[in-house]
């Protein structure tokens, strides 16, 4: 019996053979090389027993803040960190607390309709200098886009959703702002940077 393939069908086996040929000259390749190389060893983390974590093991780093909102819903404040680009981004993570799911609100977008009409985000959010007396809003795009996480819907109990916000930056001697975001309770953060 005569079994003949088309140029195609030997095409697709040479390039076969030609992997498997590669697979196993690149798995020999592995050990060789000077037997006076010494082993690659990883860093150890702590040093000791490993009964003695370091402090960052034993607790996390408190938030800056927590806001409470509505039916369960709470926003820790983790960074709120100045660029030199003239922004500050505040960072945080969205929480569910409560037993059951919750709808987003949408009252966290705000009502500027520039930026309503991009769907539920927390675009309402704004950061208040009471020492140099302005309130800064959440910087937009250029299609009017709010610079903060977009397309909240809904959060599952026990969820967290990171977030972030960003803002104008306040003059550099300013380090302590007021967050406010609708729904939520106001808190004091500390910018860094």
């Amino acid at each position: 019996m005569s079994v003949r393939f088309t140029a195609k069908a030997r095409r697709g086996m040479v390039a076969l053979t030609v992997a498997a040929g590669l697979a196993v000259g690149l798995a020999g390749c592995g050990g060789g090389g000077s037997e006076d190389k010494k082993p690659q060893t990883l860093p150890s983390v702590s040093k000791g027993t490993g009964s003695n974590p370091s402090a960052q093991q034993q607790k996390p780093d408190a938030p800056l803040a927590e806001l409470r909102g509505q039916g369960g819903l709470t926003l820790q404040i983790t960074a709120a960190e100045r660029d030199s680009g003239g922004f500050v981004t505040v960072n945080g993570d969205l929480k569910n607390d409560a037993s059951q799911s919750l709808v987003i609100p949408s009252a966290l977008r705000g009502d500027e309709t520039e930026i309503v009409q991009h769907g539920t985000s927390l675009g309402g959010a704004t950061l208040v200098d009471s020492k140099g007396k302005k309130r800064y809003y959440v910087l937009r795009d250029t299609e009017g886009r709010p610079l903060t996480t977009i397309g909240l819907t809904s959060i599952q109990s026990g969820q967290t959703i990171p977030v972030f916000m960003q803002f104008p930056s306040p003059p550099a001697g300013t380090s302590e702002v007021t967050l406010q975001l609708p729904t939520f309770s106001s808190g004091t953060i500390k910018i860094s940077g």
